[in-house]
Parts: structure tokens; sequence; C-alpha cells
């Protein structure tokens, strides 16, 4: 990709995207930035964060207006879409709102690009493996792979937390999903990141704009609201902790999915810009591990303050899956990607800057209370 050097980084002002600013810049490109200042990432206040990159040019707008759209694409090379309101559990209650930010923005951005007189080369946009559902699932009695949907509410008010073969019974074992498994979104949050994925891939691939699809495992760093409760399970987790509370654990504890470190979400985003090869494609991005979501918290606590135990609630969250971690070898075979960090290594790089945070919320009970409220958890 020679002679492109002027970039807009939708959502470059949150926590994937300001890092990802930082690499441009860096790397020598302009960086032009569109941001909302959402008050859920950045508080009421809507305040430019202070880790901004003042070397970047800011757009204070919205990927729904047309007009701030047109005036952040002008002249512009490539386009990174980060733009989303986030949260699986608050998606089930708020649906027009996530709808509107993911769908819809998306929709504009890419009706406003193919109507307007432009000079857009490529799009990347960030997906969610979110979009999977459950993950691959592998029975040793049938030797039989198998890709469930939903779990049923009775076995759940049972607290059969693991899935069965549907012929003999036997627990299946979980297997790295790989980017064919079929789509089974659980929630409106899913359902509206797999709408920014397809729109963006189909309208590319019909207008010959290259675009690049990634699905982001569970991304954890610096930067990322702690105040947010409906954020990374690994911010919500480390806001409790440094409250002297509790974190607060669904199901038995035992459930995994994988965690991958900033700095390997942003090697995968400059990778997908500068290979021809990641044109028109989608790749799963995460370390290729699975980790225990109570392993995660223990470690949290040993780091931050040990001594605090976990609440094991042995209750489920309607959306909530039992396993998924992808398989990544299309994405290190295609485009070289190596993941460089693995959870232990990379969160000890984030507990410095989790302890120097002042005046953290934690505003998980509050989110649990209007979960529960609304029968969105099952006892």
């Amino acid at each position: 990709m020679k002679n492109i050097d002027r970039i807009l980084v939708i959502g470059g002002c949150g926590f994937i995207g300001s890092h990802l600013v930082d690499k441009l810049l860096e790397k020598g490109y302009y960086v032009r930035i569109l941001d909302n200042l959402d008050a859920q990432v950045h508080g009421n206040d809507r305040k430019i964060p202070d880790y901004l990159n003042n070397n970047a040019e800011l757009i204070i707008g919205d990927i729904r207006n047309s007009e701030d759209v047109k005036k952040a694409i002008q002249d512009i090379d490539i386009i990174y879409n980060l733009a989303a309101a986030v949260g699986v559990g608050q998606s089930m209650y708020q649906i027009e709102h996530y709808i509107d930010v993911n769908t819809h923005g998306t929709s504009n951005l890419m009706d406003i690009i193919i109507n307007n007189e432009n000079c857009v080369k490529k799009i990347i946009v960030a997906s969610s493996m979110s979009i999977y559902g459950e993950g691959a699932y592998y029975c040793e009695n049938e030797d039989k792979i198998f890709f469930p949907k939903i779990r049923s509410v009775e076995h759940l008010k049972k607290h059969e937390w693991e899935l069965k073969c549907p012929s003999c019974s036997k627990i299946l074992k979980p297997l790295p999903t790989n980017e064919e498994k079929p789509l089974y979104s659980n929630s409106i949050y899913a359902q509206s990141k797999r709408h920014q994925e397809e729109i963006t891939l189909l309208i590319g691939k019909t207008y010959n704009i290259p675009a690049v699809a990634l699905r982001f495992f569970n991304v954890y760093g610096t930067r990322q609201a702690l105040s947010n409760p409906y954020t990374g399970v690994c911010a919500i987790f480390s806001s409790r902790i440094l409250n002297n509370k509790p974190p607060i654990i669904f199901e038995d504890g035992n459930q995994t999915r994988d965690f991958i470190y900033i700095d390997d979400i942003v090697q995968s985003l400059i990778l997908a810009m500068q290979k021809k090869v990641a044109n028109y494609k989608y790749y799963n991005v995460g370390t290729g591990t699975p980790i225990s979501i109570l392993k995660i918290a223990e470690i949290l606590i040993d780091l931050i303050k040990p001594g605090i135990k976990p609440i094991i609630k042995n209750q489920f969250r309607k959306g909530d899956v039992r396993h998924c971690y992808p398989d990544i070898s299309k994405i290190k075979q295609e485009l070289n990607f190596s993941p460089k960090f693995n959870f232990q290594e990379g969160i000890k790089r984030v507990i410095p800057w989790i302890r120097s945070q002042k005046n953290i919320k934690d505003l998980l009970n509050q989110s649990l209370s209007e979960l529960n409220r609304r029968g969105l958890t099952i006892e």
C-alpha cells in the first residue's frame, strides 16, 4: 500500500482507537480522528482524554451524522471503523441505541463513501467474537464436531453449564473456533457487530473498495474504561478490586474465553491495512489460548489486592456463551500475525496503570440490578 498516508480512525479517542492512533503516528502517517466522546466511555463531561495524541487531528462528531462523516473522510486514504456501542447485556434492553450506533452508523459511513467523491482506498472494520455465539465443540463418543446454538434455560436452571452431545449426552469438548463456523448471534450487540462486518464487506466488494473485518476476541490493556460496567471483563473486575469489592462471576467460573493484549490488537490492525491479501476477508484476532473467567479474577486479585475472594453467583446471563476461543491459523498464515503476549505477560504490563487510576466508580451492581429487573439473569 504505497503512497497511502492519510488515515481516519473513527472511535480514535477510545481504548483501542487511541492505541492505534499512537502507532500510526509513530509510523509517520497523517491521522485524523472522528469521535463523539460517548459519555459511557469518557464520562458525563465528555472530556477529551488526557492520553490522546496531540499530533492527530480531532473532529468531534458522530458516525451517524452525515455532515460529520463527509467532513471526516475528506482527502482520506484509509478508514478504520472502530465506532461501536459495546455491551452484551445492555444491548438487550437498549435495542434501538445499539442498532442505531453500530448498524446505522456503519451503513451511514458506507452510504456516504459510495455516493460522494472521495479517495478512500481501504476500510478496516472492528468486528467481534460475539458473532459466533457458542464456539466449536467435539464429542469423543460420536467422533463428531458440533456447532451448538444457545443453551436451554431448562438446563441452566439446573446449573448444567456445559454443553452436551445431542446424540449421547456426553459433555462436549471445546475446540478452537475458526472463521467458517456458522454464526449464531445471541445478543443485539452480536447481531449489530455482524451487521457492521457484513455491510462493510458487501459494499466493499460491490464497489471494489478493499475492506477487511477483524473479529476481536476479549481485548484488555491500558486506557480501557474502568468505570464502564459494560466493557471488558478485565476492566470490570479491576474496578471492583480497586474499590475493595470482590469480582462477581456468573455460572461456576469455568467458562473460557481468549484474552488478547492491546498491542497485539494494534498489530493486527496495521497488518490488515498493509497486506493486500487481507482485502475482502475476515479474520479472528486472539491468542488462540483459552483461560477461565475464574482464573482471570484470581490473577487480577493477586496482582492488585491479594486477599479478596471472588463471588461465584451460579447465575446465568441471557446471551452468555460457555466456551469460545479462536483458531488463529488464518491470520497467522496470511498476514504473518503473531501475538506477542499471553495473558500473564500482558496483564503485568497493565497493572501499574490500573493501580494508578483514581476515583474509579464501581457501577456493576447498578447494571446487574437492571439485568435482574428485566429478567435477563437466570437463577
